[in-house]
């Protein structure tokens, strides 16, 4: 049996420099003010399908494993396939358009660019096992991006505390002033808030 390891997708595939792709791009009212540019190129459609590609994959794999008919072309196929191009996703709109199910418009369309696994995408599989899968590794991608960068907060707001141990103010509770406190300790609780 083959070890399983899950490599970041973002790893295995760089976004192009002009970012001149609207695929390469999480779109939300909410992300021109919040998100960063990795996690929005990690949300954007194309990883998000590129993610149940690589799903497909290792679902094909270890049914290969287990002893069902599926040739080493068309798990080779899905490889070489596995990043979504820009034409692909007009291709699978007009899928989602003829099937009315988003999922299976993408497993035709992945089998138009490798035919000889057509027959073998998605085989015995529900759409919650791409949809839901792929959720969780974004969102583990997602936590390492945030892990360093909380990392970096905790440690500039221990500097901040220490600066500001002795440094007397009021505490707050339910956003009413409290009894004295210091901005040092106050800044303990902030720092953890972002302790997970």
């Amino acid at each position: 049996m083959s070890s399983f390891s899950v490599p970041t997708l973002a790893s295995q595939y760089k976004m192009a420099s002009d970012h001149s792709s609207p695929y390469d791009t999480f779109r939300h009212p909410l992300e021109l003010r919040y998100a960063s540019k990795e996690m929005k190129h990690l949300f954007s459609p194309r990883m998000r399908v590129s993610t149940w590609r690589q799903l497909w994959i290792w679902l094909a794999e270890s049914q290969k494993e287990l002893g069902l008919a599926i040739s080493d072309e068309a798990i080779n196929q899905m490889k070489v396939n596995q990043i979504v191009q820009d034409d692909e996703f007009k291709v699978a709109a007009k899928e989602e358009e003829r099937r009315r199910h988003d999922v299976m418009a993408w497993v035709h369309t992945y089998g138009l660019c490798a035919p000889a696994a057509a027959g073998i995408i998605h085989w015995g599989a529900t759409s919650c096992y791409v949809t839901d899968n792929a959720d969780l590794v974004l969102m583990r991608d997602g936590l390492d991006i945030l892990l360093k960068k909380m990392a970096t907060a905790i440690d500039k707001l221990s500097a901040f505390a220490m600066q500001w141990k002795d440094q007397p103010c009021l505490g707050f509770t339910h956003l009413q002033p409290a009894q004295l406190t210091t901005v040092g300790k106050r800044a303990c609780v902030w720092i953890q808030d972002l302790l997970m």
